[in-house]
């Protein structure tokens, strides 16, 4: 039976929140501390916004907790990568994680300046051998190192939600990855298989202090929940943040065919709540919308306008994706939607923790 951890906490206490919350969900048995680990982050936008993103209260409570069951700071890789509207090095900044970084002596890796390599896989994929037919690229340090992901709870408009699982979509592919999106949940299963290959151990934190609903990854409604979630299996700790949210995990069609595949377990009735578990019986009602931009996405890719696909998204006119992106995200819906609820957020005690990492 999986595990899943999940706690109530406060902004007086998340570092001791974050350090109980390993230890319930048993990390010592998963991850080694004589060896390296990868943090995977989670950067859906440059700009901050709450809910996006890692929040820097999640980075420094695994980062203390690790260092103070004996991991060495060297041995610990802070990594995320860009996408084609998404800048790691801006965002560590924007985000707060280069103070943490600094506190702890990290060197942050972004997978923009690593060397990336085709990687004979054995999985019997489901989609992705098709999308990329000339070879699967990853970064090469990527191979045998383990790997503790830092996602947070939110809906996302293609998957539905998005997590533990869909954080390896930022690390295991490169800024192509777009392409994936007309298959994203055969996908993300065909990640799960990728990193049974690549990793001799996984493990999962969520943040669900502050949890992102309606349009996301980036604009979406932030509700402050308070709670955090982990695990060492990605699919569990995925159906377990869904049905907090409001959703059926075996309806959800990635969390499904993991689990039928046997890659983890999206049945809650056969996971064990340890922590708060009554936290678990609430449903936050949370309900997935799709911005202009996937909204538009998907018309190009399943819908309607699917005959201009090829010429849109996969030839050299594929530029003006990112730019339109870009100008509705970064300059219409973050300063005219955006600006409301990051101000809103700014003047509770999340918000105030914000900025303490200056």
């Amino acid at each position: 039976m999986s595990k899943v951890a999940i706690l109530r906490v406060t902004p007086q206490t998340i570092l001791d929140d974050y350090r109980r919350l390993l230890h319930l969900a048993e990390y010592q048995k998963v991850l080694d501390s004589e060896k390296n680990l990868l943090l995977k982050l989670n950067l859906s936008w440059t700009k901050f916004f709450p809910a996006c993103s890692t929040p820097p209260w999640e980075l420094e409570g695994v980062v203390n907790t690790l260092i103070k069951d004996g991991f060495s700071a060297e041995k610990l890789i802070p990594v995320e990568n860009k996408t084609v509207v998404t800048n790691p090095r801006k965002g560590a900044e924007n985000n707060h994680w280069d103070p943490v970084f600094r506190k702890y002596g990290l060197e942050f890796q972004p997978l923009t300046e690593v060397e990336w390599v085709k990687y004979e896989f054995k999985s019997n994929f489901l989609k992705i051998h098709e999308i990329f037919p000339e070879g699967i690229e990853i970064p090469e340090f990527f191979i045998g190192k383990q790997v503790l992901h830092l996602p947070t709870v939110k809906t996302h408009g293609h998957s539905t939600t998005t997590g533990a699982i869909k954080n390896s979509f930022g690390g295991l592919l490169r800024e192509v990855r777009h392409y994936c999106h007309k298959y994203i949940h055969e996908v993300l299963v065909d990640l799960m298989l990728m990193q049974k290959e690549l990793h001799p151990g996984v493990f999962a934190v969520m943040d669900g202090v502050v949890a992102g609903d309606g349009a996301g990854p980036r604009t979406m409604v932030p509700r402050i929940k308070d709670v955090i979630l982990a695990s060492s299996d990605s699919v569990a700790i995925d159906a377990v943040a869904a049905k907090m949210m409001g959703f059926d995990p075996l309806e959800i069609p990635y969390l499904r065919m993991c689990h039928e595949r046997e890659l983890g377990i999206a049945d809650v009735n056969e996971i064990e709540v340890v922590g708060d578990r009554e936290v678990l019986s609430e449903n936050w009602g949370f309900r997935t919308g799709k911005s202009l931009v996937i909204w538009g996405d998907q018309m190009l890719r399943r819908g309607p306008l699917r005959f201009l696909e090829r010429l849109a998204l996969h030839s050299p006119l594929w530029r003006w994706a990112p730019i339109a992106s870009t100008i509705y995200h970064d300059y219409l819906w973050y300063p005219i939607i955006g600006r409301r609820y990051i101000n809103e957020f700014m003047e509770t005690e999340w918000g105030r923790k914000f900025n303490y990492y200056v």
